[in-house]
């Protein structure tokens, strides 16, 4: 899938990679951006041709969350983003670090007795993970 700009640079439908293609050899259209790939038209385009709507449809999963994006009843691109499992293993793995750190004699380290308070706008890790995806 390849998106199109027209002359004035609004969006127009996305097109396929063998027409981007095509358009490209024939000059009609130039490269816009790289990533994400992105046409824009040389020559001006009919407002009848801009009116397409998209919808973008998002199903939360715990280990996947699926994407697709539909014009009417159509699908137009399908995804799936898939999520890190290895959370608790890893917050687990470092909190025995921790735990036999504290078991060391280690005189050297000084006493931490002020980081009891959660910043703001904190979320558990899990939450924090499907955030950032």
């Amino acid at each position: 899938m390849v998106f199109v700009l027209d002359t004035n640079k609004r969006p127009l439908a996305p097109c396929h990679e063998a027409v981007a293609r095509k358009l490209l050899k024939q000059g009609k259209a130039a490269i816009y951006r790289r990533f994400p790939f992105t046409i824009i038209l040389k020559k001006s385009v009919d407002e009848s041709e801009i009116k397409a709507t998209y919808r973008l449809k998002i199903d939360y999963g715990s280990r996947h969350t699926g994407l697709a994006i539909l014009r009417g009843q159509e699908v137009v691109w399908l995804g799936q983003l898939d999520h890190r499992t290895d959370i608790k293993e890893r917050i687990d793995k470092r909190r025995a670090f921790r735990r036999a750190r504290r078991n060391r004699k280690t005189r050297y380290r000084k006493p931490r007795f002020l980081n009891r308070r959660r910043k703001d706008g904190w979320l558990p890790p899990s939450l924090e993970s499907r955030v950032q995806n």
